[in-house]
């Protein structure tokens, strides 16, 4: 998979790029992540990216030209790639989205600024807009960041047991069970019988219960929109 994200500060990508999963992924070729400043695509000499909104109003808004530029000169040197743009107005991101997302062979995200794009990048340029959460960042660096994370583990490869994505929160709809390692008691507190059992029906038993349990709690809605999707 090869990942392309346009953006105003590619250094808040250096961190999480180069560490754990989204380093070893990129190192083993499972994906390839491009960072693009669309501020070189700037024609003024002061590299303008930015102006005041017609109608009036609070803050600044991103100038279509130069995000344009950016995008359709990478198109014409590799080809043609979707586009999501990082927005709170988009479609909210979930685990669906994701996987959906780790199968596809290429894609690009655009990161938002200011008080966001000019209208007629994401008419002329945007394939659908996404939003991580209903709450604002300053940008859509951070979003963009919890997007590529969530899509490349779930690829083939990058994780070193791949059972582990298929047993995650959200991945059957539920939250996920509850983990414990050694010791068997820790200040009083003691790993459940069964986990220690052997019995592998019984376990598998305990964490499908666990987790129905917890998501019952917590997320009833997950429970719902479960229930009426198989309705």
């Amino acid at each position: 998979m090869r990942i392309d994200v346009f953006t105003l500060f590619p250094e808040m990508f250096a961190g999480p790029l180069s560490n754990s999963i989204l380093k070893r992924a990129q190192n083993k070729g499972v994906v390839e992540i491009r960072l693009h400043n669309f501020r070189r695509f700037a024609k003024d000499k002061h590299h303008t990216v930015d102006d005041t909104p017609y109608g009036g109003g609070a803050g600044m808004v991103l100038k279509p030209e130069p995000i344009f530029d950016a995008v359709e000169q990478l198109r014409k040197k590799t080809g043609w790639f979707p586009l999501f743009y990082l927005s709170p107005k988009g479609k909210v991101f979930n685990q669906k989205i994701a996987l959906e997302m780790s199968k596809m062979e290429r894609f690009a995200l655009l990161c938002g600024r200011y008080e966001g794009v000019d209208q007629r990048v994401i008419d002329g340029l945007i394939d659908e807009e996404i939003s991580i959460g209903d709450y604002v960042l300053s940008g859509g660096e951070p979003a963009a960041i919890v997007l590529i994370d969530a899509v490349v583990r779930l690829i083939k490869g990058a994780l070193g047991d791949e059972k582990s994505s298929q047993e995650e929160s959200f991945s059957n709809d539920l939250l996920e069970h509850p983990h414990y390692t050694k010791p068997k008691e820790f200040r009083e507190m003691k790993v459940p019988e069964v986990l220690i059992s052997g019995n592998h029906k019984e376990i598998r038993k305990f964490r499908e219960n666990t987790s129905y349990q917890i998501t019952l709690k917590r997320r009833p809605d997950m429970l719902k929109s479960k229930g009426e999707a198989n309705g």
